[in-house]
């Protein structure tokens, strides 16, 4: 029995060494684990939608209510709260689209998480649509990040709208750059916060970008309109708003992969997304 014990002694204590020597959230090169983010979806409005327009070779005729949505992530640990996409509240969005059940992204957030939009310390914005982006400027305090290539494809220098691109949008864009609050991500699989991760191509626009962000079910992949619809993702269907079907298949293909499961990849637009995860509050679901 003493022999026993003299063998398993030494193990004990380099194990209890161990423990000591590398405390909780960190690692034997001495860097930080990523954080585990709570990710939620939330939709300020929805709106009727031709599926032809959202899924490349549907046929004509059916309509999808759409949701318009913004995700919210959360470390309750650094208290840092980031927003991917911005949603939109300008007057002239509304009259030109007449959202059912319209409430300001901002407030939204507010009502269903306690968030207030002073606390957002990060916006994401994965493209420059009106839908997406217009919103950037109701959160004072965040940090404003957006494709590089996006940006000057859509934006000029003086602030005009290029190539299609919205002109109040691209104002806006250019006023949050003078202001030193928009961060240009240059280019591919880019950390904008601890674990939190952007990636490029899936050509919805110029330089559209996805999100992941790692969680308690494993990582999360934000498309926004990378993919509209699930029915973009499970039978491997172009959408139909792209500049480059090619790559956006192959996109679709790359998010199923970085995720920890299929069902962790959210679509932009897709109301069944607020059916398939756990419900928070009425028009919140947790990404789980």
């Amino acid at each position: 029995m003493m022999r026993v014990k003299s063998l398993l002694l030494p193990g004990f204590w380099l194990l209890l060494f161990g423990f000591w020597l590398f405390p909780s959230g960190l690692t034997t090169s001495g860097q930080q684990q990523s954080p585990r983010y709570e990710v939620y979806a939330v939709r300020f409005a929805h709106v009727p939608y031709a599926l032809a327009n959202l899924v490349a070779g549907a046929e004509r005729g059916p309509m999808v209510d759409i949701a318009f949505t913004v995700w919210p992530i959360r470390d309750s640990t650094s208290g840092r709260v980031i927003v991917v996409d911005s949603g939109f509240y300008r007057d002239k969005f509304i009259q030109q689209w007449k959202p059912q059940d319209y409430v300001r992204p901002t407030d939204a957030i507010a009502t269903g998480l306690g968030i207030k939009a002073e606390d957002v310390t990060d916006v994401i914005i994965t493209h420059s649509h009106w839908d997406h982006a217009d919103g950037a400027d109701l959160f004072p305090r965040a940090k404003i990040w957006i494709q590089k290539e996006e940006m000057e494809y859509y934006v000029g220098p003086n602030g005009e709208p290029v190539h299609g691109a919205d002109g109040d949008v691209a104002k806006m864009l250019a006023s949050l750059k003078t202001a030193g609050r928009l961060m240009l991500v240059d280019g591919d699989d880019r950390e904008i916060a601890p674990g939190i991760r952007a990636y490029t191509g899936g050509k919805h626009t110029f330089a559209s970008q996805y999100v992941s962000v790692p969680t308690r079910s494993g990582r999360v992949i934000l498309a926004s309109d990378n993919a509209y619809l699930y029915l973009n993702l499970e039978k491997h269907l172009a959408i139909r708003q792209t500049v480059d079907a090619a790559s956006n298949l192959v996109a679709q293909e790359r998010m199923l992969g970085l995720a920890a499961k299929p069902g962790l990849v959210v679509p932009g637009h897709d109301p069944a997304m607020f059916e398939r995860f756990p419900t928070v509050k009425p028009n919140v679901v947790r990404i789980d």
